[in-house]
């Protein structure tokens, strides 16, 4: 978050840590998560690439976000991979879930490979591209 919007994020979620939580409809802790994120301008929506597309984890959170749950909210899909194969599913897969709930998507989505995405180039490209869309999309 900090090399898109030059600080810190204020909600960290790995939704791992949910466990059993996710398969509640309705459970306080996965309710406060999904609240909070509906706080914050700026998400940064981040998955491993699972049978071509985003996780199961990632899909029972994001199932439980109301209709337009992210109206307002600024979002950019990322997903890491194994191999270039699956370079088009954060804008064919993710994207379009997160437009569903509301989220504004201003730039495209990013992919990088699991095992460099840390030393990619495409990584600080992207930001460059994404950063420069924020200030008309974010009052």
């Amino acid at each position: 978050m900090r090399k898109l919007t030059g600080v810190d994020a204020d909600v960290v979620l790995d939704l791992i840590e949910f466990g059993p939580a996710l398969l509640e409809l309705g459970h306080a802790a996965v309710a406060e998560a999904i609240s909070s994120i509906q706080r914050c301008n700026v998400v940064i929506v981040a998955s491993p690439t699972f049978k071509a597309t985003y996780t199961g984890i990632l899909k029972l959170f994001l199932d439980q976000i109301p209709a337009d749950g992210l109206a307002g909210v600024t979002a950019f899909p990322l997903m890491l991979g194994g191999g270039p194969a699956h370079a088009l599913a954060p804008d064919l897969l993710l994207k379009p879930v997160l437009v569903e709930l509301g989220a504004i998507c201003p730039a495209a989505g990013l992919y990088l490979l699991d095992k460099s995405y840390a030393e990619d180039p495409k990584l600080d490209q992207w930001v460059s591209r994404a950063r420069s869309v924020l200030p008309r999309v974010v009052a």
